[in-house]
C-alpha cells in the first residue's frame, strides 16, 4: 500500500500539473464499491477547476474552486496519473479529461481503493479526517513521543495505528525503528522519553529521504507522471529477511506485529 511519501510525492506532481486546469467530462469504465455512484460523482466535478492538490494521511486530494474536493485513496493497488489522452484499460476505473487535452486517471486493479467527492463540509465531518492523527513531518517529535509513551501496545503496531500517527505503514515503521534500534514489538510504555524522541526523529528522516527519492516502488506504485519511486533500493531491513545486517552483519529475522510482517535486527534490535 502507498504510505505517506508515496501519496505525498504524486499530491506535489498533481499540484504542479493540474493547478488551474478546468474538468471539460469523465469517462467511467468501472467504479471501485466503496467509490460515490458515477451519476452523483461525474455531476459534481464536470466544469470545475482545481485549485490545488495535497496529502493528509494516506489520502490524496485534489480541491475544486467550488471548495469541494476529490478525494483518492490508493489502498493496495491504486494509481492516480495525469498525462496525454489514451485508451482506457481493463484497470482504469474512471478517468477526467481536462481542458488542454490531458487526462487525470485513477486506476485500481484490485479494486480496493476508491474515488469519492466531498462538499466542504462534507469532507470536514469524515469520519477518517476527524480520527487520523497528527502528520509527522509537521509534528515535532517530542510531541509524537507523548503519543506513544504511556501506550502498552506493540511499538510497531501504535505506528501502524493510523489515529496514532498518520500515514505510516509497513516499510518506514520497520524502517524507522531499525534506524532507532527498537525492536518491533517493545511496548511503547517501555521505550522511554529519548528512545521515543529518537524514534520520530528517525521517522521523520527516512520519510523525508524517501519523498526525496520520489517514493519506494515494490509492485504497483507510480508517482503522478507513472514513473517508479526508488527508495526501495535503500532500505535496511524491510522486506530483508534471511539477509545479512548492514550494521552488524547479524541475520536479519522477522515476527508478526498487529497482523503485519515485521523484520528486524535481533542484534541491534535487542527486544526489552
Amino acid at each position: 500500500m502507498p504510505e505517506l511519501p508515496e501519496v505525498e510525492v504524486i499530491a506535489r506532481g498533481l499540484d504542479h500539473t493540474l493547478k488551474g486546469r478546468t474538468i471539460l467530462s469523465a469517462e467511467v469504465p468501472g467504479l471501485t464499491r466503496l467509490s460515490d455512484p458515477a451519476e452523483s460523482l461525474v455531476p459534481r466535478v464536470v466544469g470545475r477547476t482545481i485549485v490545488r492538490a495535497y496529502r493528509r494521511a494516506k489520502v490524496l486530494l485534489v480541491e475544486m474552486d467550488d471548495r469541494s474536493t476529490l478525494v483518492f485513496h490508493l489502498k493496495m493497488t491504486g494509481r492516480v496519473v495525469h498525462g496525454q489522452t489514451r485508451p482506457m484499460n481493463k484497470h482504469d476505473r474512471i478517468a477526467f479529461n481536462l481542458d488542454d487535452g490531458s487526462q487525470l486517471v485513477f486506476s485500481d486493479m484490485r479494486k480496493f481503493g476508491y474515488v469519492r467527492s466531498f462538499t466542504p463540509g462534507e469532507l470536514g465531518n469524515w469520519e477518517f479526517l476527524r480520527k487520523v492523527g497528527p502528520e509527522p513531518l509537521e509534528t515535532e517529535a517530542a510531541l509524537m513521543a507523548e503519543r506513544v509513551l504511556h501506550r502498552k501496545s506493540a511499538i510497531k503496531g501504535l505506528l501502524l495505528n493510523q489515529t496514532v500517527v498518520a500515514g505510516v505503514g509497513n516499510i518506514y515503521a520497520d524502517e524507522s525503528l531499525f534506524r532507532a534500534g527498537i525492536h518491533p514489538e517493545t511496548k511503547g510504555s517501555r521505550i522511554g522519553r529519548a528512545r521515543a524522541e529518537t524514534l520520530f526523529t528517525e521517522l521523520q528522516a527516512v520519510l523525508k529521504l524517501a519523498i526525496k527519492e520520489n517514493g519506494s516502488s515494490i509492485s504497483d506504485y507510480v508517482n503522478a507522471s507513472g514513473d517508479a519511486g526508488a527508495f526501495q533500493n535503500s532500505f535496511n531491513v524491510y522486506g530483508k529477511k534471511g539477509q545479512q545486517c548492514v550494521q552488524c552483519g547479524t541475520v536479519l529475522k522477522s515476527t508478526t506485529v498487529a497482523g503485519r510482517t515485521s523484520t528486524f535486527c535481533p542484534q541491534c534490535q535487542r527486544k526489552r
